[in-house]
């Protein structure tokens, strides 16, 4: 197999290949040893070691360097792939269970409710569209933000969401973890303007909320589509809503400042993952950790909770109250 081929599978940088060819040979040898094969210092090894030790990919027992084989190495990455498309599969079907209520409301809904209202459009300037909103419609916002920090139109969107908060209107976005590595100076701007944050492991579509009667999600469901549902119609609406009250109360709370979590909340957000069965190479994925990093957080707490089995750690969770 080729090795680069590998290296892509695993998502990490390119120039990862040659010191993966390098080391390879030298499984089963001393770390000192294969330093000195390779005219590098222990200290100059490991470093550039580091993203393969972080991976599992080299590991290190009693100054004994362990390489993984290619095949291995590849069966590795497309179980952890595996592992994140059956959360998002999960995550997806929540949403999808709700819709069939929309039957039932729809028969009792009253008079100005009676006909769904909404339509599926591929209008470009989505952000205009939901800041006119802001302007023009009363009541709450929510957002689930899986990526918009990317996105040209934050400082528009932060303009509109600023003066909603100041007409005292509450304001609540959830956004994955990542997004406290990756842009922090956002949330901070975010936290600032008066929107509270809170964040979960992956968010895995786009969702605004404006008030009882308005609402926008991509279609299909997720963060790249190029078009979406508008909605206007109340009940569905409300479904929109009572999903996004559920995820915000599983979420963990990120502290005023807006880059930090409460300590507590760095326990729960790996509790969260842990009760989905979340595998640990794609809790350090969603959670912008080692792999390393992880493992050593769930012992803690397994330790702390003093349980044997992360189910165990689930159950115990609950009792007290952390879930």
């Amino acid at each position: 197999m080729d090795d680069s081929k590998v290296i892509a599978a695993l998502g990490l940088p390119t120039q990862m290949e040659p010191i993966y060819r390098r080391i390879q040979p030298g499984s089963g040898q001393t770390v000192e040893g294969v330093a000195a094969s390779l005219l590098l210092t222990r200290e100059q090894l490991l470093d550039q070691l580091a993203p393969l030790l972080a991976l599992d990919i080299v590991t290190i027992e009693d100054e004994v360097l362990h390489v993984i084989d290619p095949a291995t190495a590849t069966s590795r990455a497309l179980v952890a792939q595996a592992d994140e498309l059956g959360v998002k599969a999960r995550e997806l079907r929540r949403i999808a269970e709700v819709l069939p209520i929309l039957a039932e409301r729809r028969e009792t809904a009253s008079a100005d409710d009676e006909h769904i209202d909404g339509d599926v459009s591929a209008e470009s300037d989505v952000p205009a569209l939901i800041a006119q909103w802001i302007r023009e419609k009363r009541g709450d916002l929510c957002f689930l933000r899986p990526d918009q920090w990317r996105l040209p139109s934050e400082s528009e969107m932060a303009v509109a969401v600023g003066n909603a908060v100041r007409e005292g209107r509450r304001v609540r976005a959830i956004y994955p973890a990542r997004a406290m590595s990756e842009a922090p100076h956002m949330l901070r701007m975010r936290a600032e303007i008066g929107e509270e944050i809170r964040v979960v492991p992956s968010v895995l579509t786009r969702l605004v909320v404006v008030g009882p009667r308005r609402a926008i999600v991509p279609e299909p469901l997720g963060a790249g589509s190029d078009r979406r549902v508008v909605v206007r119609q109340a009940a569905l609406v409300g479904i929109l809503q009572a999903y996004f009250d559920e995820l915000w109360e599983t979420a963990s709370r990120v502290e005023a400042r807006g880059d930090r979590l409460a300590e507590n909340d760095h326990r729960r957000l790996l509790l969260v993952e842990l009760a989905d069965g979340v595998k640990d190479e794609q809790i350090a994925r969603n959670l912008d950790l080692s792999l390393r990093t992880v493992r050593r957080r769930v012992a803690s707490l397994m330790s702390e909770l003093g349980v044997d089995t992360r189910f165990q750690a689930g159950v115990e969770a609950v009792r007290r109250g952390w879930l």
